[in-house]
């Protein structure tokens, strides 16, 4: 599927055997990290998803969020919440005793991601690698990049097309809000509760009683370092629950709900929601695709040393 015109150019030059000579229990070890971290902490499978979307959309999947620093992508304000940052390292830890040198971190981040699905029982995807590591991440590149919370269908179908992804691709890759969880400020302006404890929804798109249910988790001067889980009934599994969450008007955010506000994406998330084997076949695609988005290969970038910096 990687030769798909929606793939990025570069996609082309990634390889399954990539590591075949240079590192070939790669896929083990960054397997064995990632599952040895859910077992401490079952909430990094769905950070480490989320990390690899705010990777790939600002300067392709080139490990470019993992750098620290002022001024740099993981800087910026929209990408305070991101976690499972340590898992990224332990792994590259590992292979720079085995392989020093070798893999790259945007690979590592790729795997992960996938291994995060596979561990909560989606589905195994071969991935290509090959990914080079970016020099470039700027604070200023994050913003106008990646999707809100609170944007419009048409919003995120401008976004998702600067990538080269469809329609399609928004509504499985949405998907991946079936693990995870989020802050209360990131959905809290959908309703509002008064002093007699009377709800207001703001979002009509939201489910009341739900809406009910948010509040009693996010009650007005909670901490905001308080999450609610993205999907309400089955949290830590990879499934189709989902877009039957969708179905009832309980997505969590937002840009769950408008999800089914339109035709042309309601009837994606009614297929999904009735048949999860399809979901796992287009995951399987769109992944693929979002792994893909910008990568640089060949001469580009460099493999770093340690995936927080530059070499």
């Amino acid at each position: 599927m990687l030769s798909s015109s929606s793939s990025s150019s570069s996609s082309s030059e990634l390889s399954f055997d990539f590591y075949a000579a240079s590192c070939p229990s790669v896929e083990f070890m960054v397997k064995n990290t990632v599952r040895a971290a859910t077992s401490a902490d079952p909430s990094v499978p769905g950070k480490l998803l989320r990390l690899l979307f705010h990777d790939c959309f600002v300067e392709g999947c080139d490990a470019s969020v993992l750098i620290e620093g002022g001024g740099t992508e993981r800087s910026d304000p929209a990408n305070a919440s991101l976690g499972a940052f340590s898992v990224i390292d332990s792994a590259k830890r590992v292979l720079e005793i085995f392989c020093p040198g070798v893999v790259s971190c945007a690979d590592v981040l790729a795997l992960a991601a996938r291994d995060a699905v596979e561990l909560t029982g989606g589905p195994r995807i071969p991935i290509p690698m090959g990914r080079r590591d970016g020099r470039v991440s700027a604070a200023s590149n994050v913003r106008t990049n990646i999707i809100d919370t609170n944007f419009s269908l048409d919003q995120m179908v401008k976004i998702f097309s600067s990538k080269g992804l469809s329609l399609d691709d928004l509504v499985i890759l949405s998907g991946a809000h079936t693990i995870g969880s989020a802050h209360c400020g990131a959905f809290s302006d959908r309703f509002k509760e008064d002093s007699q404890g009377n709800l207001t929804l703001i979002d009509s798109s939201l489910d009341k009683d739900y809406a009910f249910q948010l509040t009693k988790q996010c009650p007005a001067g909670a901490s905001p370092s308080i999450t609610v889980k993205n999907d309400p009934q089955t949290p830590l599994v990879f499934d189709n629950n989902y877009f039957k969450v969708l179905l009832a008007h309980k997505g969590l955010f937002h840009s769950d709900s408008v999800l089914v506000s339109n035709g042309r994406s309601m009837n994606r998330v009614v297929e999904f929601a009735n048949d999860q084997a399809r979901f796992f076949e287009g995951w399987g695609q769109s992944f693929l695709r979002l792994s893909s988005v910008g990568v640089k290969t060949g001469g580009e970038g460099e493999v770093r040393q340690t995936c927080s910096a530059t070499n």
